[in-house]
């Protein structure tokens, strides 16, 4: 795989360093997840390809322990606020002294620098500072929070792997390691470039909602259809608004030019009442093969058994039966081979990697008696 070989520390943490981590993994990295012991299940949904080694930060050796992974390991992944690091003597700065080939991924809401750095924060947060949110929600309503997905894990987690990738692309030409500042905030403006390089067209001249691409447009929106489910359409450019009028049934002549503004409410009434006479399955094989522009709207149990889903085995399922996207982007030549196994427990393979890692089995006893390090090979999922 793309990544294999390299060596890569993650510091427990929630949703994006986890999701970078399984990114880096899925594609052939060698993930080290260092949970804290004592903490009983992981809360890392997105373990999968990971390995855990449970460190006790609160002791001198856990510290220097961690230390010694992470000067020989490819990548360091950390979710801390500011600071946090460098408490413990692991900040960049004492890292790359003895390892200057080390990539050093720091992974926050607000970055290390300014003055939130050291604030709490969650997505909405994040996206708000942004200026994001700010663009959406219907018109007439308040800002609405999507999913956590845009600062999270757009913003966050991916944004950090494709860092961490161009750091050790660079690193084959200079030999020297980096520090990557990975802000959620600007991650997720930078996803957010469109909205701020198209204003100068007029793509977002009216109020929250009232433009095309953000509700309020009738032609790029989602309808009820007759069994309660819904229908997603995006038929901008004429020729495909024409398919959208032929599969409707409606005759574009009986009805106000498309991009009349004031007409639009009278033209979403006319879209609300013409699916709601169909189910989705029935608007589906109408519009299904058209270039109109109109697609069921899936949930995530249905989206597996979608014929094109299908041919393409764009989801799969791990060992107990748990389905999930399989990772994109499909390579020709090294695509990521995603472990099937289950999750890794807290401590699971501690015992493993001190090994790879070049500590003896006298070393490793002496760390699970004095509670340095634990390790819960029995409590494994088979």
């Amino acid at each position: 795989m793309a990544l294999a070989g390299v060596r890569v520390i993650e510091l427990a943490g929630l949703a994006p360093a986890p999701f970078c981590g399984m990114i880096l993994a899925d594609f052939g990295a060698k993930v080290i997840r260092v949970d804290r012991t004592k903490t009983g299940v992981s809360l890392d949904t997105q373990g999968r390809g990971k390995r855990s080694v449970a460190v006790n930060l609160k002791t001198p050796e856990g510290v220097t322990l961690l230390r010694k992974l992470c000067v020989q390991s490819d990548v360091v992944l950390e979710p801390y606020r500011k600071g946090v690091m460098e408490k413990l003597g692991l900040g960049p700065q004492e890292l790359l002294k003895e390892n200057p080939q080390l990539i050093y991924a720091r992974l926050t809401g607000y970055g290390q620098s300014g003055s939130y750095a050291t604030a709490a924060g969650h997505d909405i947060n994040y996206i708000a500072v942004s200026g994001l949110l700010s663009r959406l929600g219907r018109s007439g309503e308040k800002p609405y929070a999507p999913l956590n997905l845009i600062a999270d894990f757009a913003g966050g987690g991916l944004s950090c792997a494709l860092g961490i990738v161009l750091a050790l692309l660079e690193r084959t030409k200079s030999g020297k390691g980096q520090v990557i500042d990975a802000s959620m905030v600007e991650g997720a403006a930078y996803v957010g470039s469109f909205a701020w390089k198209s204003r100068s067209i007029g793509l977002w001249d009216r109020p929250r909602g009232q433009n095309m691409l953000d509700s309020g447009a009738p032609f790029y929106d989602t309808y009820e259809t007759a069994d309660g489910k819904y229908m997603a359409v995006g038929a901008i450019e004429p020729q495909f608004y024409t398919q959208l009028l032929k599969g409707l049934e409606l005759d574009a002549g009986a009805l106000p030019p498309q991009m009349s503004f004031t007409d639009w409410p009278e033209l979403r009434r006319i879209f609300i009442e013409s699916f709601a006479s169909k189910s989705q399955a029935e608007w589906s094989r109408i519009f299904d093969g058209t270039d109109a522009c109109v697609t069921p709207v899936l949930s995530l149990d249905e989206v597996s058994s979608h014929p094109h889903n299908q041919e393409r085995a764009s989801f799969m399922k791990d060992a107990s039966g748990e389905e999930s996207p399989r990772p994109a982007p499909v390579l020709s030549r090294t695509p990521a081979e995603p472990c099937l196994a289950a999750d890794p427990v807290i401590g699971e393979h501690t015992v493993d990697v001190l090994n790879e890692y070049g500590f003896t089995s006298a070393d490793i006893d002496q760390m699970l008696k004095a509670g340095v390090v634990e390790c819960n090979p029995a409590k494994a999922k088979l």
